[in-house]
């Protein structure tokens, strides 16, 4: 199914909302490098209450010298990633079963594949590929995952204007890769229902009322895989 709504400028009473209108309690939001998912999981956190669940790539030691050197450090940076999302990932089962507010979270497991994909070589691939089968949990089904896609150029202004100084060296061809990576993931992915956003131009964090028409899009689905293109 495909949306396409028009949109205008207008500020959002929190007010208006509470948590029966997500009708979801348990959310993922993914989506390539800088295109605005850990800020939006924040937002629906901030609007409806609940727990918000992030990837922290800061705690990664060898993140900013994979940026440096992607051969020699690949390997690192993707083995701590897959320990420290599977541990993340207990967490939230276990705080899944204790609280009755929603939970929201900007990463899946099993999207840890794509960037061992694009960026191990093939001994080092086969090495992971094997970790991951050996120590992958059966995590809790989400009720819904959002996947935000926008084109390499919107990513680079956003990559941008966040300012986190090794995340500026990532190239274009990388994006573009990584873009393409997530595409064919999720145009083969049916674990859980599906919206497919169109985020080029879609604001739902800076303007409220997009925040509001893609609340109106989650509430709304209950299987499948849908597709969202508003019109700005």
């Amino acid at each position: 199914m495909v949306v396409r709504q028009e949109l205008n400028e207008s500020r959002l009473d929190k007010s208006h909302f509470n948590e029966n209108h997500l009708n979801k309690s348990h959310i993922v939001i993914e989506g390539p490098i800088g295109v605005g998912k850990s800020t939006l999981c924040r937002k629906i956190v901030d609007v409806f209450g609940g727990q918000v669940f992030m990837e922290k790539p800061a705690e990664n030691p060898f993140l900013q010298k994979f940026y440096k050197d992607s051969k020699q450090y690949g390997l690192a940076t993707q083995l701590f990633f897959l320990f420290q999302r599977i541990q993340q990932m207990t967490d939230l089962d276990s705080e899944a079963s204790a609280l009755k507010k929603p939970i929201v979270a900007d990463f899946m497991i099993e999207k840890d594949p794509i960037f061992a994909e694009l960026t191990l070589q093939e001994q080092e691939l086969a090495l992971y590929r094997q970790v991951y089968e050996s120590l992958s949990v059966d995590s809790t089904k989400p009720d819904l995952v959002v996947y935000l896609q926008a084109p390499v150029k919107v990513l680079k202004q956003r990559i941008k204007k966040r300012n986190i100084a090794y995340e500026q060296k990532i190239g274009d061809d990388y994006l573009a890769r990584l873009c393409e990576a997530y595409t064919d993931f999720f145009h083969r992915y049916s674990t859980a229902p599906l919206l497919i956003v169109n985020a080029a131009e879609f604001d739902p964090i800076s303007n409220d009322q997009h925040f509001a028409a893609l609340v109106t899009q989650i509430s709304k689905i209950q299987a499948g895989k849908h597709f969202f293109n508003p019109l700005v």
